[in-house]
């Protein structure tokens, strides 16, 4: 299985020195591991199941100038480190994220959290699953006891720093039991379907961060929305996850919303 090719390679890397360079700041990182590992996915991928019928959109692939364009195609959504600002600096979660959609529906996710061990996995209409144990959300309604996942990102832009932080600081007050980040978009959401945390929020995660992890929360029983209240729509670069409506539309009546570019309109010139 080339998850298991795939953590040999993290794990080696994260014991030996890492090549870092950078992508659109000095803070957006990429590692010769992420490269090696989307190839090793896509190539047995394609060896699974032959070049010509599915599509790919890999995070490394769409840096280095491949279109982010989600089509009717069968086509295998792919993170291969989600998560590697941590993994430069040795702290401990990073995650493989590999969906797969056909007619722009997700039909299946796998979350694999590397140094943990954990393999997150479901199928729409199926269930989901942390090693093969049956998870689901939390089922706190009352927001003064939830804690909430979210995340900076790497653009270090004043005005959507002051509105991330501004953001925080309205749910923190309101009051929950806590803010929390794994520094992990994947990881985050296996967070939510597993009940750790009862919603994820943020603004200007790609879809290769979320796509796995949305099938795992909704199949654990959760939902997705806009961070505006609206449908969630996979390549708008903004989502809400939680457990359940009241947790989400609580959330969202503090969210100070910024613009960010959609993955298909011009991906490749503005990674975060």
């Amino acid at each position: 299985m080339f998850f298991c090719i795939c953590t040999q390679e993290i794990r080696k890397a994260g014991e030996s020195e890492i090549k870092v360079s950078t992508k659109s700041s000095t803070v957006d990182l990429v590692t010769k591991t992420d490269e090696r590992v989307e190839k090793i996915i896509i190539n047995s991928l394609k060896q699974e199941f032959g070049d010509n019928t599915y599509s790919f959109i890999g995070e490394e692939s769409v840096a280095n100038g491949k279109p982010c364009i989600l089509t009717d195609k069968p086509t295998w959504i792919i993170d291969p480190v989600d998560g590697t600002t941590n993994f430069v600096h040795g702290f401990p979660f990073v995650a493989v994220s590999i969906a797969f959609a056909v007619k722009k529906q997700l039909e299946f996710g796998v979350v694999y959290s590397c140094l943990e061990d954990k393999m997150y996995k479901a199928r729409r209409g199926k269930g989901a699953f942390c090693n093969d144990e049956l998870i689901q959300v939390s089922d706190v309604k009352d927001i003064h006891k939830s804690i909430i996942i979210s995340e900076h990102g790497t653009d270090r832009n004043p005005e959507k720093v002051t509105k991330i932080f501004s953001t925080m600081q309205k749910i923190l007050r309101i009051p929950v039991h806590g803010l929390r980040g794994s520094g992990t978009a994947a990881t985050n959401m296996c967070l939510v379907a597993c009940g750790a945390v009862e919603a994820f929020f943020e603004i200007g995660i790609h879809c290769w961060d979320i796509a796995a992890g949305a099938v795992i929360v909704t199949e654990a029983g959760g939902i997705l929305l806009d961070v505006d209240g609206g449908p969630f729509d996979l390549m708008s670069r903004r989502m809400v996850s939680a457990n359940n409506n009241v947790i989400a539309e609580r959330i969202i009546r503090e969210i100070e919303i910024f613009p960010v570019e959609r993955d298909d309109t011009n991906v490749s010139k503005n990674q975060t």
